[in-house]
């Protein structure tokens, strides 16, 4: 989401964390004003709903960042996952019945949702024993299959890639090594044995742990994509800026492959592009962070300059990893 957008929001939260905005949204869920506290904002809006002692977060996009679709796509997406049986949170109704809300707002429309909590807690990759990165594969792979066929209104993944010779036409380096990446990925199959709906996300930041087995949340880049390219997002914090294992990460690493396999198939071609994909990501990555940077404001607040810095440090690495990995692959 753009910084401004976040910006503009942020503008309305009060020192108790609440937010005439989010008042708006979550009373279509039966909220009154005040109860929704804010959380983070980076590709949505979260609050947190206070529910009979548990969490339920709230979750908005504004219209003019996003339209309604993707969000209805990936709420019932979670909702038929969940009634299969996948480890994944549940979307909530609002009071008339709906998944999903627009929501007129004094920030304009907000697209909405409301999801469950995750039950258990998160783990940092520094925690991470060789079993749960077992279940973790495990988890992924199963959401792969259970999500087949469960398509309607998901984009197709890496639609950002165009957008480099554009953002960056002066960057010869950056440019053609997105270029031997895309033609590399033109070539690759498509058959249902690789090719489905992904998560998009399913990093360890995105799930909680229970007993330890995960439970995912955050959908909202769910798409259309390659298998393998959700494995090597997924497991980014466990590899190099070559986009292989990282020193002190292989078992990890070789225990999320094993757990996947157990459900289903992924064989030595496709664990070999991940690095591809790990490049391919980091420059879907770059143009949305650099879409979301946009050009600074004369005067901006402490904490969204900081926010800024981040975000241009982090989109330094996404282009050196890109013109890494492609030289490799020349």
């Amino acid at each position: 989401m753009p910084l401004t957008e976040i910006d503009r929001l942020k503008r309305t939260v009060s020192e108790a964390w609440d937010s005439p905005v989010a008042d708006q949204v979550a009373a279509r869920w039966g909220y009154p004003a005040g109860t929704a506290r804010w959380w983070r904002s980076s590709a949505s809006h979260v609050f947190v709903l206070p529910d009979n002692g548990r969490r339920r977060y709230l979750r908005f996009v504004p219209g003019s960042y996003r339209g309604p679709k993707p969000l209805t796509a990936v709420a019932e997406l979670m909702a038929r996952l969940s009634d299969s049986g996948s480890a994944v949170v549940r979307p909530v109704a609002a009071e008339c019945g709906a998944l999903t809300m627009t929501v007129a707002t004094a920030l304009g429309a907000m697209h909405a949702m409301v999801v469950e909590p995750a039950p258990g807690e998160e783990i940092d990759v520094s925690e991470l024993t060789a079993s749960q990165a077992w279940h973790w594969g495990q988890a992924l792979a199963r959401l792969h299959c259970d999500a087949a066929g469960l398509d309607a209104g998901l984009p197709e993944s890496f639609g950002e890639l165009p957008e480099i010779g554009e953002l960056f036409p002066d960057d010869t380096a950056l440019v053609e090594a997105t270029a031997r990446l895309t033609a590399m990925m033109s070539d690759l199959p498509r058959c249902q044995d690789h090719w489905g709906v992904v998560h998009g996300d399913f990093e360890l930041d995105n799930m909680a742990w229970e007993d330890g087995r995960p439970t995912a949340y955050d959908f909202d880049e769910a798409a259309l994509s390659w298998y393998a390219a959700d494995i090597a997002y997924a497991v980014r914090d466990l590899t190099d800026h070559t986009g292989r294992p990282a020193t002190g990460h292989w078992a990890r690493f070789d225990a999320f492959l094993d757990g996947y396999r157990s459900v289903r198939p992924i064989d030595d071609e496709e664990v070999g592009r991940l690095p591809l994909f790990a490049g391919l990501h980091a420059a879907a990555s770059l143009v949305r962070i650099t879409r979301a940077l946009g050009e600074p404001a004369q005067r901006e607040p402490e904490w969204l300059s900081e926010l800024r810095n981040d975000l241009t440090d982090m989109a330094r690495t996404h282009r050196q990893l890109v013109i890494d990995i492609g030289r490799q692959a020349g």
